[in-house]
């Protein structure tokens, strides 16, 4: 083992460049996430059969599909379509695809809203009845409802499972070592190894690093719970 080359300032410079990308990436795509999330929830919860179906044949595609192969589906897929590239340096959206960054982002972000949907709808479906019948008698409307008393409720209760696709977003993301000219977190740590030939090195210190970002996420998401599900812990006699 050679971990002095590890600790070199060029070699933890590099790390901490793809350490950047990396938490824009996942931090980014969660964000982004969600709010499609919300959408897509919400669609999927409603009546209409033209709105529901869609999104969840939508949902069913990523969800079904492996994340690397939607990576190339939008960088090396859709991206590269001439009709797109005709338009890469005139016309909005599609001048982001012309960026790796943006292509990462982008499946990243659909990968996430999917799961994070499915998730939604189904703690949508499974609010307390009682509930509902409460603020129904208290003559709020559909969308009141909705806004005041089965998303807050929901949100609440899918925590403990959204933290499990927080960190899978992050573990996730390095998949974008897999596009060129984008450095993450595991293109740093293939870098070393192709530059130095320190396979072992290179990839457990990038793997420490990840085992550190997963444990703060974790923390966070344990103190939301504390926060937001506190009332539904046993009491103590």
């Amino acid at each position: 083992m050679n971990w002095s080359v590890i600790f070199e300032a060029d070699t933890l410079a590099l790390y901490a460049e793809g350490l950047v990308v990396t938490l824009q990436l996942t931090l980014i795509s969660l964000a982004v996430g969600a709010v499609l999330a919300l959408l897509f929830a919400l669609a999927l919860v409603s009546r209409s059969a033209l709105v529901r179906v869609p999104v969840s044949a939508f949902t069913y595609f990523m969800r079904g599909t492996p994340l690397l192969i939607q990576v190339y589906l939008i960088y090396y897929g859709f991206a590269q379509l001439e009709w797109v590239q005709a338009r890469w340096d005139t016309v909005w959206p599609w001048t982001h695809f012309k960026e790796p960054f943006f292509c990462a982002l982008l499946s990243f972000s659909l990968n996430t809203a999917a799961y994070t949907a499915e998730m939604l709808a189904g703690a949508i479906r499974e609010t307390n009845k009682g509930e509902v019948e409460a603020a129904r008698a208290m003559g709020m409307s559909d969308w009141q409802l909705m806004r005041r008393i089965v998303l807050p409720s929901a949100i609440r209760r899918m925590l403990p499972a959204y933290g499990n696709e927080v960190v899978m977003m992050l573990h996730s993301s390095s998949l974008a070592s897999t596009v060129p000219a984008l450095l993450d977190l595991t293109g740093a740590a293939s870098r070393v190894y192709s530059d130095f030939y320190l396979p072992f090195e290179a990839y457990l210190f990038a793997a420490a690093i990840y085992l550190c970002i997963t444990f703060s996420l974790l923390g966070a998401n344990r103190l939301l719970e504390r926060r937001y599900l506190g009332y539904l812990a046993p009491r103590k006699a």
